[in-house]
């Protein structure tokens, strides 16, 4: 039986054991509400705090109360479009997303627009799958009170100019949201640099645990925030709900492994990713990647194999994890909105398979992925009779 090799780090990055290590103490003796007041409280209130400051670290917020503990960035991403717009009139609530943005992005702008809480916007991209900064730039207007254009593309891992897109934004006095999922972790990534109002993270793409994450603002987003939750007050009135202090504390071991490593895992994640691309491109005819080569994570590659149906390759390949899109529109029928957003022809989209790899990933795991996905795509083809 083959081995399994995991190629989906976007998708969802395996638990660092240092990570476990972390939360341990907490699920197994731990005790008490962050909340509470009594010594069992106070002692988990200090352990969330600690992640305050991991997390703040990782994407350089300017102070550990702009971290706001969410489920995951998904619910990150709703907060800050439906947060910002709850007390704001329509007519000054026009919202401009980019138009590759995560499904959390996109299904909550679209149910905005549908509800006449915002009017909404899509900023197009380039083919190289960029946001187009001189439509942006038009776009722009007085009535503008939210952009939200994500850091790196979850498919093509394909990196955005955030300095220029937040100079703009800043420029014309609207709030600028980036959800930087993917990118954290895997470069640095500084708030203030960036120009961003608000920053959507989350423990599992970083080795962390699942169902936590952050939104991270600036103190003037904070004062327009407000809550989807209601309850208790807690996080500082923006998020009720007890705080989940082992997901916490293991997304702030997670946030400081990230941050010390981020920079070496770069260098030796992009030589191996290359290293892929190199093998399938000699193995096989008609291997080409989506998106820009040169503006892209370290860890991804979106490559198209011309005659072969993506979800037919994955289905041949022998124990290889990879995605013919995000995880979050697994199951939708149909090619991937991303790339036919870059102009991608639907025959080219539904030919294009992400591999992203990770802190775990092996040279020895490459040569073995690319051997069993050349092997995968020559079937695919003789079946559809191509040649």
């Amino acid at each position: 039986m083959s081995t399994d090799i995991y190629l989906d780090y976007n998708g969802s990055a395996p638990l660092d054991p240092r990570v476990l290590e972390a939360m341990a103490p907490v699920l197994r003796a731990s005790v008490g509400n962050a909340s509470s007041v009594h010594r069992f409280g106070r002692a988990q209130a200090a352990r969330v705090d600690l992640a305050r400051e991991q997390v703040s670290r990782l994407v350089g917020a300017a102070a550990t109360s702009h971290v706001i503990f969410t489920a995951g960035a998904t619910e990150a991403n709703n907060l800050a479009l439906q947060g910002l717009v709850s007390d704001v009139s329509p007519e000054c609530s026009r919202i401009l997303v980019s138009a590759v943005e995560h499904a959390s992005v996109m299904a909550t702008a679209d149910w905005l627009a549908q509800n006449g809480r915002a009017k909404v916007d899509i900023v197009p991209v380039t083919s190289d799958g960029c946001v187009d900064l001189a439509a942006l730039d038009e776009m722009l207007g007085q009535d503008v009170l939210l952009v939200s254009v994500m850091a790196a593309n979850s498919e093509t891992g394909v990196i955005n100019d955030l300095p220029a897109i937040g100079e703009c934004v800043a420029d014309s006095g609207a709030f600028f949201h980036s959800d930087a999922t993917q990118i954290v972790g895997r470069l640095p990534f500084d708030m203030a640099s960036a120009g961003v109002d608000a920053a959507s993270i989350s423990g599992h793409k970083i080795c962390g645990p699942t169902g936590v994450g952050a939104l991270v603002v600036t103190k003037a987003m904070s004062h327009q925030l407000r809550p989807l939750l209601l309850g208790g007050g807690h996080e500082r009135g923006r998020r009720s709900g007890s705080l989940n202090v082992s997901g916490i504390v293991g997304f702030g071991a997670a946030s400081e492994i990230a941050a010390d490593e981020q920079s070496s895992e770069a260098i030796r994640v992009s030589g191996l990713r290359d290293a892929l691309v190199s093998k399938l491109v000699h193995g096989l005819d008609g291997v080409s990647q989506n998106g820009s080569v040169s503006r892209r994570l370290p860890n991804t590659a979106s490559v198209r194999f011309v005659g072969a149906d993506g979800d037919a390759v994955m289905t041949n390949m022998e124990s290889v994890a990879v995605s013919s899109g995000s995880a979050c529109s697994a199951g939708a029928l149909g090619p991937s909105p991303v790339l036919l957003a870059m102009g991608v022809d639907r025959a080219a989209a539904e030919e294009s398979l992400r591999f992203s790899l990770g802190r775990f990933t092996t040279a020895g795991e490459i040569e073995e992925a690319a051997d069993r996905t050349i092997r995968a795509v020559e079937r695919v083809r003789f079946l559809n009779g191509s040649p």
